[in-house]
């Protein structure tokens, strides 16, 4: 089944750059074969330092090795304390176009 992960991060104001150059270079969707469908995080609020994260993975297994992945526990250990937010998943079933 499709996982979905959808939230938002907030970071100080001056990490902004840091924070995105860092998930660039975690982001699975550069891997073939990851099972990483999607792979975004985008600014809502540049001043707020406020990021939108949406994933979409094609499984738990996909998404269990992204996060188990050495660069992945790196990324958390050192941003887990400088970031707050929810970032929640959701499982996905019925996907279809949005105007259908």
């Amino acid at each position: 089944m499709m996982i979905i992960v959808l939230g938002h991060v907030d970071i100080a104001p001056s990490d902004v750059d840091d924070f995105l150059n860092d998930i660039e270079a975690i982001n699975p969707a550069n891997k073939a074969g990851s099972g990483c469908l999607s792979y975004a995080v985008a600014i809502a609020d540049r001043k707020a330092a406020r990021l939108l994260v949406a994933e979409r993975w094609q499984d738990q297994p996909s998404l269990s090795a992204h996060l188990a992945r050495r660069e992945t526990g790196a990324f958390v250990g050192k941003w887990s304390g400088r970031m707050q937010g929810e970032v929640l998943k959701y499982d996905a079933a019925n996907e279809r176009p949005l105007m259908a």
